[in-house]
Protein backbone atom coordinates (compact mmCIF):
# COMPACT_ATOMS: atom_id res chain seq x y z
CA UNK A 1 0.00 0.00 0.00
CA UNK A 2 1.35 3.11 -0.80
CA UNK A 3 2.37 5.64 1.83
CA UNK A 4 3.76 9.07 1.80
CA UNK A 5 4.45 11.03 4.88
CA UNK A 6 4.44 15.03 4.16
CA UNK A 7 6.34 17.92 6.19
CA UNK A 8 4.90 21.25 5.61
CA UNK A 9 6.90 24.34 6.51
CA UNK A 10 9.47 22.22 8.20
CA UNK A 11 12.27 24.80 10.06
CA UNK A 12 14.81 22.39 11.58
CA UNK A 13 16.69 20.29 9.76
CA UNK A 14 17.24 17.81 12.20
CA UNK A 15 13.53 16.64 12.11
CA UNK A 16 13.85 16.09 8.65
CA UNK A 17 16.88 13.48 9.31
CA UNK A 18 14.88 12.12 11.94
CA UNK A 19 11.46 11.53 9.55
CA UNK A 20 14.11 9.36 7.58
CA UNK A 21 15.14 7.60 10.04
CA UNK A 22 11.74 6.58 11.34
CA UNK A 23 10.03 6.11 8.30
CA UNK A 24 13.19 3.57 7.11
CA UNK A 25 12.60 2.00 10.64
CA UNK A 26 8.65 1.29 10.49
CA UNK A 27 9.60 0.17 5.88
CA UNK A 28 8.11 3.44 4.70
CA UNK A 29 10.25 5.14 1.89
CA UNK A 30 8.04 8.03 0.43
CA UNK A 31 8.90 11.41 1.78
CA UNK A 32 7.83 15.12 0.39
CA UNK A 33 8.87 18.02 2.11
CA UNK A 34 6.35 21.20 1.23
CA UNK A 35 8.12 24.72 1.80
CA UNK A 36 11.02 23.95 4.26
CA UNK A 37 13.03 26.41 5.71
CA UNK A 38 16.54 25.22 4.44
CA UNK A 39 16.02 24.75 0.50
CA UNK A 40 19.13 22.59 0.92
CA UNK A 41 17.68 20.77 4.14
CA UNK A 42 18.45 17.17 2.50
CA UNK A 43 21.64 17.43 2.08
CA UNK A 44 22.73 19.27 5.82
CA UNK A 45 24.61 17.76 7.76
CA UNK A 46 22.44 17.86 10.68
CA UNK A 47 19.91 16.48 8.10
CA UNK A 48 22.20 13.46 7.62
CA UNK A 49 23.62 12.61 10.93
CA UNK A 50 19.85 12.55 12.50
CA UNK A 51 18.86 10.11 9.34
CA UNK A 52 21.66 7.47 11.56
CA UNK A 53 21.63 5.72 7.91
CA UNK A 54 18.25 6.47 6.33
CA UNK A 55 20.02 8.37 3.40
CA UNK A 56 18.59 6.04 0.52
CA UNK A 57 15.10 7.92 2.29
CA UNK A 58 16.92 11.62 1.86
CA UNK A 59 18.20 10.80 -1.54
CA UNK A 60 14.64 9.89 -3.27
CA UNK A 61 12.91 12.46 -0.87
CA UNK A 62 11.40 15.54 -2.74
CA UNK A 63 10.98 19.49 -1.99
CA UNK A 64 8.06 21.28 -3.43
CA UNK A 65 6.66 24.53 -2.60
CA UNK A 66 3.15 23.75 -2.06
CA UNK A 67 0.61 21.25 -0.84
CA UNK A 68 -1.06 20.45 -3.84
CA UNK A 69 2.02 18.67 -5.67
CA UNK A 70 2.77 16.56 -2.61
CA UNK A 71 -0.83 15.26 -2.55
CA UNK A 72 -1.17 13.86 -6.15
CA UNK A 73 -2.14 10.45 -6.39
CA UNK A 74 -3.14 10.24 -2.41
CA UNK A 75 -6.66 9.42 -1.74
CA UNK A 76 -6.90 9.31 1.75
CA UNK A 77 -5.22 12.43 3.88
CA UNK A 78 -4.65 12.36 7.27
CA UNK A 79 -3.70 15.06 9.26
CA UNK A 80 -1.96 15.54 12.73
CA UNK A 81 -3.22 18.12 15.27
CA UNK A 82 -3.74 18.04 19.05
CA UNK A 83 -6.84 20.61 18.76
CA UNK A 84 -10.14 19.42 17.21
CA UNK A 85 -10.77 22.35 14.51
CA UNK A 86 -14.26 23.83 14.30
CA UNK A 87 -15.91 22.48 11.12
CA UNK A 88 -12.45 19.94 10.70
CA UNK A 89 -12.48 16.31 9.92
CA UNK A 90 -13.35 13.88 12.78
CA UNK A 91 -10.47 13.89 14.99
CA UNK A 92 -9.47 10.30 16.05
CA UNK A 93 -6.30 8.75 17.74
CA UNK A 94 -4.47 6.51 15.58
CA UNK A 95 -5.25 3.25 17.00
CA UNK A 96 -8.69 3.91 16.46
CA UNK A 97 -8.49 5.12 12.94
CA UNK A 98 -5.78 3.57 11.34
CA UNK A 99 -6.81 -0.27 12.06
CA UNK A 100 -9.94 0.44 10.26
CA UNK A 101 -8.57 1.92 7.13
CA UNK A 102 -5.74 -0.63 6.76
CA UNK A 103 -8.94 -3.17 6.54
CA UNK A 104 -11.24 -1.20 4.23
CA UNK A 105 -8.04 -0.72 1.91
CA UNK A 106 -6.81 -3.84 1.78
CA UNK A 107 -10.07 -5.47 1.27
CA UNK A 108 -11.12 -3.31 -1.87
CA UNK A 109 -7.54 -4.17 -3.16
CA UNK A 110 -8.39 -7.67 -2.28
CA UNK A 111 -10.75 -7.21 -5.46
CA UNK A 112 -10.50 -7.24 -9.41
CA UNK A 113 -10.77 -3.66 -10.46
CA UNK A 114 -10.01 -2.72 -7.00
CA UNK A 115 -9.13 1.14 -5.61
CA UNK A 116 -5.14 1.69 -5.23
CA UNK A 117 -5.20 3.69 -2.16
CA UNK A 118 -2.50 6.23 -1.59
CA UNK A 119 -2.01 6.73 1.97
CA UNK A 120 -0.60 10.69 3.07
CA UNK A 121 0.49 11.61 6.86
CA UNK A 122 0.94 15.44 6.72
CA UNK A 123 2.84 16.94 9.35
CA UNK A 124 2.70 20.62 10.38
CA UNK A 125 5.33 22.89 11.72
CA UNK A 126 7.32 22.59 14.13
CA UNK A 127 6.15 26.11 16.40
CA UNK A 128 2.68 26.07 14.70
CA UNK A 129 1.51 22.85 13.89
CA UNK A 130 -0.98 22.61 10.68
CA UNK A 131 -2.82 25.47 9.27
CA UNK A 132 -6.63 24.57 9.84
CA UNK A 133 -6.80 25.34 5.68
CA UNK A 134 -4.25 22.17 5.02
CA UNK A 135 -6.51 20.21 7.84
CA UNK A 136 -9.84 20.99 6.41
CA UNK A 137 -8.60 19.15 3.53
CA UNK A 138 -8.10 16.01 5.54
CA UNK A 139 -10.44 13.31 5.96
CA UNK A 140 -9.13 12.95 9.12
CA UNK A 141 -7.31 14.81 12.37
CA UNK A 142 -4.87 12.14 13.98
CA UNK A 143 -4.09 12.95 17.76
CA UNK A 144 -1.30 11.20 19.82
CA UNK A 145 -2.80 11.01 23.59
CA UNK A 146 -0.11 12.62 25.61
CA UNK A 147 0.21 13.88 28.75
CA UNK A 148 -2.74 17.18 28.73
CA UNK A 149 -0.08 19.48 30.46
CA UNK A 150 2.62 18.78 28.32
CA UNK A 151 0.89 17.51 25.16
CA UNK A 152 4.01 18.81 22.72
CA UNK A 153 5.84 16.34 20.82
CA UNK A 154 8.89 16.63 18.82
CA UNK A 155 8.36 16.49 15.18
CA UNK A 156 10.26 13.09 14.56
CA UNK A 157 8.99 11.19 17.14
CA UNK A 158 5.51 11.71 16.58
CA UNK A 159 6.19 10.74 12.96
CA UNK A 160 7.85 7.89 14.60
CA UNK A 161 4.47 6.67 17.10
CA UNK A 162 1.97 7.27 13.49
CA UNK A 163 4.38 5.15 11.42
CA UNK A 164 4.46 2.31 13.99
CA UNK A 165 0.42 2.63 14.54
CA UNK A 166 0.17 2.76 10.60
CA UNK A 167 2.67 -0.54 10.06
CA UNK A 168 0.91 -2.13 12.77
CA UNK A 169 -2.30 -1.64 11.19
CA UNK A 170 -1.07 -3.00 8.29
CA UNK A 171 0.17 -6.13 9.79
CA UNK A 172 3.25 -5.61 11.29
CA UNK A 173 6.62 -7.20 10.82
CA UNK A 174 7.55 -11.02 11.54
CA UNK A 175 9.63 -11.20 14.42
CA UNK A 176 12.75 -13.35 13.50
CA UNK A 177 13.41 -13.72 17.57
CA UNK A 178 12.13 -16.81 19.45
CA UNK A 179 11.23 -15.57 22.68
CA UNK A 180 13.39 -15.70 25.69
CA UNK A 181 11.31 -17.91 27.88
CA UNK A 182 7.47 -19.33 27.44
CA UNK A 183 4.94 -17.49 28.40
CA UNK A 184 3.24 -19.24 32.05
CA UNK A 185 1.05 -21.69 31.09
CA UNK A 186 -0.48 -22.07 34.50
CA UNK A 187 -3.60 -19.93 35.31
CA UNK A 188 -3.95 -18.86 39.18
CA UNK A 189 -0.57 -19.75 40.44
CA UNK A 190 0.92 -17.37 42.69
CA UNK A 191 4.79 -15.95 41.06
CA UNK A 192 7.57 -15.44 43.83
CA UNK A 193 7.94 -11.71 43.69
CA UNK A 194 11.69 -10.02 42.91
CA UNK A 195 12.31 -9.30 46.87
CA UNK A 196 12.11 -13.48 46.84
CA UNK A 197 13.82 -14.02 43.62
CA UNK A 198 16.50 -12.10 44.99
CA UNK A 199 16.80 -13.91 48.45
CA UNK A 200 16.88 -17.21 47.11
CA UNK A 201 19.48 -16.19 44.89
CA UNK A 202 21.51 -14.86 47.87
CA UNK A 203 20.83 -17.55 49.73
CA UNK A 204 22.26 -19.82 46.58
CA UNK A 205 25.41 -17.33 46.55
CA UNK A 206 26.10 -18.25 49.77
CA UNK A 207 25.80 -21.72 49.59
CA UNK A 208 27.93 -22.20 46.48
CA UNK A 209 30.67 -20.31 48.39
CA UNK A 210 30.28 -22.82 51.15
CA UNK A 211 30.95 -25.75 48.94
CA UNK A 212 33.48 -24.40 47.32
CA UNK A 213 32.22 -23.71 43.96
CA UNK A 214 31.92 -20.09 43.76
CA UNK A 215 34.86 -17.97 44.28
CA UNK A 216 33.95 -15.26 45.86
CA UNK A 217 37.11 -13.40 44.45
CA UNK A 218 36.79 -14.07 40.58
CA UNK A 219 32.76 -14.49 40.41
CA UNK A 220 33.27 -14.43 37.11
CA UNK A 221 29.02 -13.76 35.67
CA UNK A 222 27.65 -17.13 37.42
CA UNK A 223 25.08 -14.95 39.45
CA UNK A 224 23.61 -12.98 36.66
CA UNK A 225 23.63 -16.30 34.75
CA UNK A 226 21.50 -17.66 37.61
CA UNK A 227 19.44 -14.34 37.85
CA UNK A 228 18.68 -14.95 34.58
CA UNK A 229 17.80 -18.78 35.10
CA UNK A 230 15.55 -18.08 37.84
CA UNK A 231 13.79 -15.24 35.85
CA UNK A 232 13.06 -17.41 32.95
CA UNK A 233 11.90 -20.21 34.96
CA UNK A 234 8.91 -17.49 36.61
CA UNK A 235 9.70 -19.48 39.69
CA UNK A 236 6.52 -19.58 42.08
CA UNK A 237 6.52 -18.89 45.85
CA UNK A 238 6.35 -22.91 46.41
CA UNK A 239 9.35 -23.34 44.39
CA UNK A 240 11.29 -20.82 46.20
CA UNK A 241 10.75 -22.07 48.99
CA UNK A 242 12.21 -25.87 47.41
CA UNK A 243 15.17 -24.17 46.05
CA UNK A 244 15.84 -22.60 49.09
CA UNK A 245 15.58 -25.61 50.96
CA UNK A 246 18.37 -27.58 48.60
CA UNK A 247 20.46 -24.50 49.02
CA UNK A 248 19.91 -25.02 52.97
CA UNK A 249 21.40 -28.90 52.23
CA UNK A 250 24.25 -27.64 50.27
CA UNK A 251 25.54 -25.57 53.52
CA UNK A 252 24.66 -28.09 56.24
CA UNK A 253 26.42 -30.70 54.78
CA UNK A 254 29.41 -28.87 54.43
CA UNK A 255 29.46 -27.95 58.10
CA UNK A 256 28.60 -31.11 58.69
CA UNK A 257 25.26 -30.36 60.16
CA UNK A 258 22.55 -32.43 59.94
CA UNK A 259 19.14 -30.54 58.14
CA UNK A 260 15.77 -32.13 58.80
CA UNK A 261 13.67 -32.00 55.79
Amino acid sequence: MRTRFILIDTSHAGNVGGTARAMKVMGFEELVLVNPRFPNVLNRDETVQRASGALDILKNARVVSHLDAALEGMTHLCATAMIPRDFGPPTLTPREHLGALAQEIQGRQEHPGGEHSGVAFLFGSERFGMKNEDVYRCHVALTIPSNPSFGSLNLASAVQLIAYEWRTALGGFESTLEPPWPVAASVGVERADAQAVAGLLKHWEESLIQIGFLDPLAPKKLMPRLQQLFNRAQLTREEVHILRGVAKHMGGRVAGKEIDS
